[in-house]
């Protein structure tokens, strides 16, 4: 669709460099590099640290975060991987799943940038990992969020119950 554009915000910047755990589903490996390639990119330019860890697919990518959101000091994750569909409804399982997944944890204070590819063919993925740069965007989104947790963890609400004295 030619005349179309789109908006990003500026990248954030850190006083305290972020540290970024990655998560992908390398079952398209090239795919899957690609990915990994502009995420890594778009942390470095930020100075965050970061982390990578594969998971066999985009189902695991979810627990995985959720582990790691539980258990281990990181600011920011990254869902990087690949669902192109095939003959069976295992797509939409797939994508919606992945997503819904994602969606929970974000929900729930983990800041998410979604990178998992959900495509009709090959050729849609590779345009999206390499030239769209999708993992570079994920990498982007899950840093804004961190930025904005990191400008509200502090804040008080100001309602609640405050004893005198």
């Amino acid at each position: 669709m030619a005349g179309q554009s789109h908006y990003s915000p500026p990248m954030p910047e850190f006083d305290e460099a972020p540290k970024v755990l990655i998560v992908v589903a390398p079952y398209y490996r090239d795919i899957a590099d690609d990915l990994l390639k502009g995420a890594r990119a778009k942390l470095d330019s930020v100075g965050a640290a970061h982390e990578t860890v594969e998971v066999p697919g985009a189902l695991e990518i979810p627990t995985a975060i959720g582990i790691a959101h539980r258990t281990a000091e990181f600011d920011g994750f990254v869902a990087l991987g690949c669902v192109i569909r095939g003959e069976t409804s295992h797509y939409e399982t797939v994508c919606n799943d992945s997503s819904r997944g994602l969606t929970m944890l974000g929900l729930s204070g983990a800041c998410i940038g979604n990178g998992i590819l959900t495509v009709e063919n090959y050729d849609q993925a590779a345009v999206r990992a390499g030239e769209q740069d999708k993992g570079g965007g994920a990498a982007e989104a899950a840093l804004h969020l961190v930025a904005l947790s990191r400008k509200w963890r502090n804040l008080s609400k100001g309602i609640g119950f405050k004893p005198k004295g």
